[in-house]
């Protein structure tokens, strides 16, 4: 085992105290490192750069943990991926064995791979292919994990990123709950999603916490969507202190507390980033008991970069830069983070540790330092006009009306906005919208106001590929479904 900020942790805990418990099975603190040691000599043995396709659980931390501690690289690997998705991360990154905790769909995906194999610690099963190292792809220096980013196309980038880098983001989420005495932190993301990963394993590891980890059948997780009463029943039962959440997650907590769910006393923070969040939705949360921050964070910086926290905070706001970070705004309004940053895209030319990375987002700072995520750079449209709109700002004051949950705005070369509205809330009509729309209008200059609207052909989701894993639109391809209900709104208007 390496010397580093999250071993050194492991050592010092408490060894009565549980660290890892997926309902099944749990692991004490002094149980862990014999189990990371072991586990690690098995797996230095079988291959160079590691898969990791499974469940959550005590067996997807183990091996994580195992791997990173040994500073072996590694993929985790989506459950959401499709099988040329996945096929593309083990080539792209140049795996030569994979750890899965269903032999059977492993063993058909992966036709050729011979067995290696099974872990004693985590009963997953090793899969072994030969390949010749010159032809793989180098990885930057010090890259211990390489994280997919949504999954938007077939090929996805891999963001490499160091143990130092992983661990100060994990450093950083320990201290901004140290004062609330977290103890106990529920794992609900997919533990291939890095947010959780960092969050949900190592922060609370740092802080002597239990880490939960309950599978998909405890959960109810699924990314077709959640079984919403095994979701409530799964935290009723786990008593957590803390949570992650997407923002869909939240939307759906705050439906079953307002209709009579009873949020946990337990709980007393719950992180939410990934997409922006509706003021309406946070008040609502606020509301009905639900401990609520806000944050930003991307892959390519490792996950989190500001956090409200209980010792500052402000509402609307992604809170201010945690300590590992640095973020500041360009001339362009773009957000650029500096501090922790990825070593790189693979196949790209290495980057600096640290080196100061281009978001992408458009942003503000105030006074305080408290940082405004406003929309993507490169998703600005700009008017037949020419004036430049940032799509995400006018769906942010529509989804701000509780008649409305998922809002597309488009105006690229057009002399207006139009909206595209997948879902309302509790079957709201066309009058209703019209309303809503008209009070988002109120709140924006008119080059930005919606004159018109029409309702999705299908709702957005992950599973018909309209929205990303962490609940943002896929923009585009949206579009490019409703391209004829685009034009002919436009043709219309011109024809009235």
């Amino acid at each position: 085992m390496t010397t580093s900020a999250l071993n050194a942790a492991l050592l010092a805990a408490e060894p009565h105290r549980v660290a890892l418990d997926d309902g099944s099975r749990i692991v004490s603190y002094g149980e862990l490192g014999p189990l990371l040691d072991e586990e690690g000599d098995w797996l230095a043995a079988g291959g160079e750069r590691f898969g990791l396709l499974a469940d959550n659980g005590v067996g997807w931390a183990l091996t994580d943990l195992a791997l990173h501690l040994r500073q072996l690289p590694s993929v985790p690997l989506p459950g959401y991926f499709t099988a040329p998705q996945i096929q593309h991360a083990l080539d792209d990154a140049g795996i030569d064995c994979v750890l899965a905790d269903d032999a059977t769909r492993v063993g058909q995906l992966l036709a050729g791979w011979r067995n290696g194999g099974v872990s004693g610690r985590t009963g997953f099963s090793m899969f072994r292919r030969q390949l010749d190292a010159s032809a793989r792809t180098p990885l930057p220096a010090g890259t211990v994990k390489v994280t997919y980013t949504s999954g938007s196309t077939a090929a996805p980038k891999g963001v490499c990123l160091g143990a130092t880098d992983l661990e100060a983001v994990a450093q950083s989420l320990a201290g901004a709950t140290a004062a609330l005495g977290v103890e106990r932190h529920l794992c609900l993301l997919p533990l291939a999603t890095l947010l959780e990963n960092v969050g949900g394993i190592y922060a609370p590891l740092l802080a002597g916490a239990r880490a939960m980890l309950p599978g998909a059948a405890a959960t109810g997780m699924s990314y077709a969507g959640p079984d919403v009463p095994r979701l409530l029943a799964c935290i009723s039962a786990s008593r957590p202190d803390s949570l992650i959440l997407v923002p869909e997650l939240l939307r759906l907590l705050v439906v079953a507390a307002e209709r009579g769910w009873a949020v946990p006393l337990s709980l007393k923070f719950v992180a939410v980033g990934g997409a922006s969040i509706a003021f309406d939705l946070l008040e609502r949360a606020a509301a009905v008991g639900l401990p609520v921050y806000e944050g930003y964070g991307l892959s390519e910086c490792a996950s989190v970069v500001c956090l409200n926290t209980p010792a500052a905070r402000r509402k609307g706001s992604a809170g201010r830069p945690l300590p590992h970070a640095q973020v500041r705004v360009d001339a362009d309004g773009q957000l650029m983070v500096s501090g922790v940053t990825m070593r790189g895209y693979l196949g790209d030319a290495p980057r600096r540790p640290g080196e100061e990375w281009a978001t992408g987002d458009l942003g503000e700072i105030d006074a305080d330092g408290y940082v405004y995520v406003r929309g993507r750079l490169r998703n600005i449209y700009i008017t037949g006009f020419g004036r430049n709109v940032s799509p995400e700002w006018v769906e942010r004051e529509i989804a701000l009306e509780p008649a409305i949950r998922h809002v597309l705005v488009h105006g690229e070369a057009r002399p207006y906005a139009i909206a595209i509205v997948s879902a309302s809330r509790d079957g709201a009509d066309a009058a209703t919208v019209d309303r809503a729309i008209a009070a988002a209008n109120a709140r924006l200059p008119d080059y930005a106001q919606v004159r018109r609207w029409i309702r999705a052909t299908e709702p957005f989701t992950l599973e018909n590929g309209l929205l990303t894993s962490n609940g943002r639109l896929r923009r585009r391809e949206i579009e490019l479904r409703h391209g004829a209900l685009i034009d002919a709104l436009y043709r219309e208007e011109i024809a009235s």
